[in-house]
């Protein structure tokens, strides 16, 4: 047993070299080089081809072995054709179907990279494309989803089509996102609407009060702070706080009524939830499907590329990663070894 421990441990230490070294390696080569460039960089990919290649990978395994290399000769006599046609330009230039994605958290951390995709998308777009927006947000800060739904309303203003498409969930801001559309679809389940502002904080005074603590709250100006979390409230700070949340509801309810005419945003704007059939029958959105199903469909008419901006790892980020790979294969291994003494040992 002690044999086997100094072999395991003479294993683990040689491995956390290995990696230490590896590490100071990448350090002094990015040093070198500065670290110059982009921070990030813009992945395509084409729907159709990956599709296409799906189709006929899935296509030769159900097919009997005898007819796998007619199937084989058939796909590269079509793919020739195709680039026949492509270099003599026959037919009509297809539309392009521009893919985004948008996951939304509390702050709608994404838009600034949401920001340069439609940046990149509005650069090179012509007439006839269209934009496809899956969304996934249940909504968060009143700015910061204000901002992205602005940054979705550039791709109308640029006269593109815009379709949102949502899964799961595009509630409060993220409803607020969803309307900047021209057509918007959801998955029979998905939770939409939530139409409303809510805020909430909570106050301590008593509990100082009781304890002999005071807080002193000095402001210039007669509601720069309308409730605190420490301070005494007043009526007349609840009342101010009250009527700042129906401001914020009011511009909430004209921008969704503005660019979805047809729905009776009183109706609506209740701050309620409705899954995706219910808030069809609504007026919320505008059919019923998925994205999958969607893309698949619009595929058969137009060129479909999915378009996303990915971050750069930095250096410290890299090293982290390298050191968590080492570690956790570490653990793996001596996990296996512990496994096989114990089998061995019996």
């Amino acid at each position: 047993m002690n044999e086997w421990l100094t072999e395991f441990g003479m294993f683990v230490a040689q491995l956390l070299t290995l990696v230490v070294v590896g590490g100071l390696a990448v350090a002094v080569v990015l040093r070198v080089r500065g670290e110059t460039g982009e921070r990030s960089r813009l992945r395509l990919e084409e729907l159709n081809g990956t599709r296409r290649s799906r189709r006929r990978r899935m296509q030769l395994a159900a097919s009997q072995p005898g007819a796998r290399k007619r199937l084989v000769k058939a796909f590269r006599r079509d793919d020739k054709a195709q680039d026949r046609r492509g270099r003599k330009g026959e037919g009509e230039a297809s539309p392009t179907v521009w893919v985004l994605d948008f996951h939304g958290d509390i702050r709608a951390s994404g838009t600034g990279q949401l920001a340069e995709e439609v940046s990149a998308v509005l650069a090179v777009a012509g007439e006839g494309d269209e934009v496809v927006i899956r969304l996934e947000s249940a909504g968060g800060l009143v700015h910061g989803y204000g901002l992205a739904a602005a940054e979705l309303d550039r791709l109308r203003e640029a006269g593109l089509t815009t379709t949102v498409c949502v899964d799961k969930v595009a509630a409060s801001g993220g409803y607020l996102m969803a309307c900047a559309a021209d057509r918007l679809r959801a998955a029979p389940f998905a939770v939409i609407g939530s139409i409303g502002v809510v805020a909430q904080l909570p106050n301590l005074h008593r509990l100082l009060k009781r304890h002999d603590i005071d807080v002193e709250l000095l402001t210039a100006g007669r509601y720069k702070r309308t409730l605190t979390v420490f301070g005494e409230n007043t009526e007349e700070g609840r009342e101010k706080f009250l009527e700042d949340l129906e401001t914020t509801h009011e511009l909430f309810k004209r921008h969704v009524a503005e660019r979805r005419p047809g729905l009776d945003i009183e109706a609506v704007a209740t701050g309620e939830i409705w899954y995706g059939s219910d808030a069809l029958t609504r007026g919320l959105v505008d059919a019923l499907g998925t994205s999958e199903a969607y893309l698949v469909e619009r595929m058969q008419q137009a060129r479909v590329i999915s378009l996303k901006l990915e971050q750069k790892h930095k250096l410290g980020d890299r090293l982290g990663m390298a050191v968590s790979w080492g570690v956790e294969q570490s653990i793996e291994r001596g996990l296996e070894m512990l496994d096989a003494g114990r089998w061995q040992k019996r």
